[in-house]
């Protein structure tokens, strides 16, 4: 799975990754209130520490860790970007967005 966050996305995390030093990027795919596992949204989360079953990925910006059992979710080639307008960021992939206002939660 590859990765890439656009000019504008680095420029917003960069900031919120400089706060938070201590923690990892990790594109996590919530199920939280979903009702079911295929119905997850993706989000972006600064976490303490790599959860077992964590993948780490190289990115152009920082590693990116993602949950291995749900990967199958998730498109080959992915692209994360910021959207001033909507103030968030958006998960797409060449074929599909998959989240267009995607969070970024310190957990």
């Amino acid at each position: 799975m590859q990765v890439t966050f656009s000019k504008e996305a680095i420029e917003q995390l960069t900031p919120k990754l400089h706060d938070n030093k201590d923690r990892l990027l990790k594109l996590k795919y919530d199920t939280d209130g979903c009702g079911c596992v295929m119905s997850g949204v993706t989000a972006m989360w600064l976490v303490e520490k790599e959860d077992q079953g964590d993948v780490k990925l190289d990115t152009n910006l920082v590693p990116l860790l993602v949950e291995k059992n749900k990967m199958v979710f998730l498109d080959e080639q992915l692209t994360v970007s910021y959207n001033e307008t909507a103030n968030s960021f958006m998960l797409k992939s060449p074929s599909q967005i998959l989240n267009p206002r995607m969070s970024l939660l310190v957990k």
